[in-house]
């Protein structure tokens, strides 16, 4: 088989960093190619020096088995290469066309958008996109959005096409849908690159794999000829325990009582969570998932309804009231609810717990010594890296400021714990270490109250699920003996 792509001993350094050392890695055409391995393991840098957004500092780039310069994404696209960013770069107000020919306006000054459109409509109908190109673009999913992102490479004429974790955000079904039109594509001819970190996707998905760990290739498979187990061990450099392990919960009273709480207007949602268990909420994202856990966190109000915790009315408190009670909150957006990326992880480790002991001495003034020996406890303890409490949070990995997060909110040691996404973006060694810690939190006394868009995550966990849907509680269900087809359907509102 012919290879499209092939990068020979490339090296990048950022300062003392080493982020890829003498990779060399060959892409088949007209194959879907994984690169998968841990967060800093380098592989999302490896394809932004093939798309030209870094240079290398060392090695050869060949494409179609010409050595290529490649030193802006301009060469990239002009050689065929296509990519889209797990952080999508649309604009909202514009139309799917506007934004699709944004920077390639057909027409020179006077655009022409007819042509642009029924271009546009011929390569979503060629793929089986479903958009429509007159679509404002803030009124689309997430899933349609991100087809949007591969219509634009497509339109600049994308034969090879490089996905940086293209699932990050979506919804089960969507990823499915998203699947089918990625096998399409490969059927018609082109050759996918995608960057993940989900080994049942790449298994799913992919036509061989590429492993990377510490920014250098330590394995390469057909993926017909490997397995996760196989996978995980090579991205972490050890065995990889890919279920949850837990003993039966053992649990006692009420510490979370829902009654009536409006999230929406035509919408309640009452439940109890008990010492000593987790409970999951299974649904597709938008369902009234984020209205409960904020509103539950003190960072909105409902309308309607109460809840209480050990009895006591919580529902017109604050955030801080409600945190003084023992409530931790693991947001599910770490970045806007959860840091302050550009401050340093010191201030970091007492957000929510900055205006009390140990983070203020008995002179009311911050005690530096006692932050900064809290923040290396944590960094320590849930192995945060680079293990430097001087760093700012943005230089962080996603899943290390996951980390950073959880041991700040488990460190008040809960009574109740509102955990939403904990493990998104995050790799397969970290979500060991998460899953790990949020058993043993519910083995130590605390009430857990799970969301998670990834349904494997929920039944792993969960030791009751209750299934929402358009702000409503449709059903509970045991992860123990539930189906998962009947799961899925009362999560998109039918019936087995």
């Amino acid at each position: 088989m012919n290879n499209i792509i092939e990068l020979r001993r490339i090296t990048k350094r950022f300062g003392a960093v080493i982020a890829n050392n003498q990779i060399s890695l060959s892409i088949p055409a007209k194959t879907i190619h994984s690169i998968v391995g841990e967060n800093g393991a380098g592989k999302s840098t490896i394809m932004k020096i093939l798309y030209g957004f870094y240079t290398a500092d060392e090695g050869e780039i060949f494409v179609d088995g010409q050595r290529r310069e490649i030193r802006k994404p301009h060469d990239a696209i002009a050689l065929g290469l296509g990519m889209v960013h797990q952080h999508f770069m649309l604009v909202p107000p514009m139309t799917v066309t506007e934004n699709i020919i944004l920077g390639a306006e057909p027409g020179g000054e006077r655009i022409d958008y007819q042509q642009a459109e029924e271009q546009i409509r011929k390569l979503s109908n060629d793929f089986g996109f479903d958009i429509d190109p007159n679509s404002l673009v803030e009124n689309l999913s997430v899933g349609q959005q991100q087809r949007v992102e591969v219509l634009k490479a497509l339109y600049r004429g994308a034969r090879i096409l490089i996905l940086d974790e293209p699932t990050a955000v979506l919804t089960p079904q969507e990823v499915e849908e998203f699947f089918k039109i990625l096998r399409s594509m490969r059927e018609q001819g082109k050759t996918i690159i995608i960057i993940t970190h989900k080994l049942n996707e790449v298994l799913a998905l992919s036509d061989n794999v590429t492993v990377m760990r510490d920014g250098k290739v330590v394995g390469e498979r057909r993926t017909a000829e490997t397995d996760a187990a196989e996978l995980a061990r090579l991205m972490v450099g050890r065995d990889v325990l890919l279920r949850v392990e837990k003993a039966d919960a053992q649990p006692k009273e009420p510490v979370l009582s829902v009654r009536g709480l409006k999230l929406r207007p035509d919408a309640a949602v009452s439940f109890e969570v008990r010492a000593g268990e987790i409970v999951g909420i299974a649904g597709v994202e938008g369902n009234g998932q984020t209205e409960l856990i904020e509103t539950l966190a003190g960072l909105q109000h409902a309308t309607a309804g109460s809840f209480a915790l050990n009895g006591n009315d919580c529902s017109k408190l604050s955030a801080r009231e409600i945190k003084e009670l023992g409530v931790a909150h693991i947001p599910e957006d770490r970045q806007r609810r959860g840091l302050l990326l550009d401050f340093e992880l010191t201030d970091n480790a007492i957000l929510g717990t900055h205006y009390r002991a140990p983070a203020v001495s008995g002179f009311g003034l911050l005690d530096d010594h006692a932050i900064e020996e809290k923040t290396k406890r944590l960094i320590r303890d849930f192995d945060v890296r680079p293990p430097n409490h001087e760093l700012t949070a943005r230089a962080l990995s996603g899943g290390n400021q996951q980390k950073l997060i959880i041991g700040r909110e488990f460190d008040i040691k809960p009574k109740l714990l509102l955990v939403s996404q904990p493990t998104r973006g995050v790799d397969i060694g970290a979500i060991e270490f998460i899953h790990r810690k949020l058993v043993a939190q519910r083995d130590a006394g605390a009430a857990i109250l799970l969301v998670s868009a990834e349904l494997d995550e929920v039944l792993s966990l969960s030791d009751r699920i209750l299934v929402m849907y358009q702000g409503r509680i449709v059903g509970e269900v045991d992860p123990r003996r539930v189906d998962q087809e009947e799961i899925g359907l009362m999560m998109t509102g039918g019936k087995k």
